[in-house]
């Protein structure tokens, strides 16, 4: 396969790093406090469908944004794409600001299923963390009352993966990171016809690298989606923000009320579809942080 050059996601200096998820590639931009960015998980990810917080926060915060592991610049190897490993990577991303800005808590904002990676580790080492934002987070839809299984118990469909294993599947996959899929599938997410082709463009691109398929292939097969992630986020103490669309595939927080009731969570709903950041940056960027400015405020009432 020809390798289609892929050129950075977002702005500042490219670096790497390998821990426990591997090689990580991850992007800092910016001067001030740290602040760590996730991106999802899908078919075409990268530390691109952050980029418009990126380049707001970079303006007056050190902005860490990182590609997950089979993703963007990241190792894209055969190996086991689980729930711990994308844990291990937010782990890794804490490690690396820890080392450059010292022990204290650092904010970090997370996008659709990375926000139950971000969870996870917020758990395992809560004084990493100051806040958490959740953009569009799975985990509150119909049904996710009844998950409350064991720690890292993967939602697997069976026989997906076998199926995609097959010598069909990698032509399967590039059917479904096509031009017209990608463009097909985020008008889905943005519950609109009108996409950005900037996103469309290096959705494409990044899908087009070699091993492209390893991750979204584990994606698709149910492998990391937890059935625990109920209890998960009831775990959860520090300050969380939630900001949600209420457009397209992904507008469903019909669970949510439990999380709304508590003091250390709020929530916001936008007039957009699941990339919040993307349709209306500068609100959402407004949002956030009249949110940061009172973390000590909710941090005090959930005492």
């Amino acid at each position: 396969m020809t390798t289609i050059d892929l050129g950075p996601a977002v702005s500042g200096e490219r670096r790497e790093t390998r821990r426990r998820a591997g090689r990580l590639s991850y992007y800092v931009a910016g001067e001030g406090p740290p602040v760590l960015l996730i991106h999802s998980i899908n078919a075409a990810a990268s530390a691109y469908e952050m980029r418009p917080l990126h380049e707001r926060l970079s303006t007056h915060r050190r902005v860490y944004t990182v590609d997950l592991p089979g993703y963007g610049f990241s190792d894209r190897s055969a190996r086991p794409y689980d729930i711990r490993l994308f844990t291990n990577a937010v782990l890794d991303m804490a490690d690396v600001i820890r080392e450059a800005h010292g022990p204290r808590a650092f904010d970090a904002v997370a996008l659709s299923l990375s926000c139950e990676f971000l969870a996870r580790a917020a758990r395992e080492v809560p004084d990493a963390f100051a806040s958490l934002a959740f953009v569009t987070p799975t985990g509150f839809s119909k049904g996710s009352h009844r998950k409350r299984e064991a720690p890292e118990t993967p939602m697997r469909v069976p026989g997906m993966r076998s199926f995609l294993n097959a010598p069909w599947g990698r032509p399967l996959y590039r059917a479904l990171t096509s031009e017209r899929s990608i463009r097909y599938f985020l008008q889905r997410t943005f519950g609109r016809k009108d996409v950005p082709e900037d996103l469309v463009a290096y959705d494409w691109r990044t899908a087009h690298q070699p091993g492209a398929e390893r991750a979204p292939f584990a994606f698709l097969s149910g492998s990391l989606f937890a059935r625990d992630v109920r209890v998960l986020y009831e775990d959860l103490t520090l300050p969380i923000y939630v900001l949600h669309g209420t457009k397209g595939d992904f507008k469903d927080f019909s669970e949510a009320n439990w999380a709304i009731a508590r003091r250390n969570w709020l929530f916001s709903a936008f007039d957009t579809g699941a990339l919040v950041h993307f349709e209306k940056p500068d609100e959402f960027l407004g949002a956030y942080q009249r949110f940061l400015g009172d973390v000590a405020g909710i941090r005090a009432a959930a005492s």
